[in-house]
């Protein structure tokens, strides 16, 4: 503000120098007639007016033109720092998202590797059970059948003793016996054989 008046101080002093200077001159209209007095205090007040434009005027205007340039160069810097940051995040996450994909299709791939494992794990544990079963299930029935054999030959053996006492109407001695039953398992074992 203060510029802009002294400025205004300044210039109106020089239009009313050239003012008087005019009226003095009115005749001379060439540009080399004229007073040296008045050419030096144009000179001095042009001069004056030089100086103080570039220090109040120039130098703050030419200071914030250079400020804004500077501004502006920071800004291009930054902005193309940040494009490059921002590029070479979006690499960085394409590149995780491409890890990410691979150990997604790497943890379905293992778990259908293990589901497959598992499957034949159970297959095989229940054949082995099933086979277990059926070994138990045929031992049982070969007892069975043995005990069912036995039973069968010690009532055959009592029935042929009853049946051989009767026929011989007297005692048999112990031997004798035991030589009865023997020989009678022995028959009836072999009657009892499957072919």
């Amino acid at each position: 503000m203060k510029l802009r008046v002294f400025a205004a101080a300044i210039l109106a002093s020089t239009v009313f120098s050239l003012t008087a200077a005019a009226q003095e001159h009115e005749v001379q209209l060439s540009p080399f007639a004229g007073n040296v007095g008045n050419a030096v205090w144009t000179l001095a007040i042009f001069i004056i007016v030089v100086i103080l434009l570039g220090k109040f005027a120039w130098g703050p205007v030419l200071a914030l033109l250079q400020q804004r340039e500077e501004f502006i160069h920071r800004s291009l810097s930054d902005a193309k720092r940040d494009r490059d940051e921002a590029e070479a995040r979006l690499k960085e996450y394409a590149a995780k998202l491409q890890t990410a994909q691979r150990e997604a299709v790497g943890i379905i791939e293992e778990a259908r590797r293990d589901a497959e494992r598992l499957r034949d794990e159970l297959r095989e544990r229940a054949k082995s059970e099933a086979d277990t079963l059926i070994k138990n299930a045929e031992r049982q029935v070969q007892l069975e059948t043995s005990r069912a054999l036995q039973q069968i030959r010690k009532e055959a053996v009592d029935l042929s003793v009853t049946i051989a006492s009767k026929l011989l109407q007297r005692n048999i001695s112990q031997a004798d016996n035991e030589r009865l039953i023997n020989d009678a398992m022995k028959q009836i074992e072999s009657t009892a054989q499957p072919n």
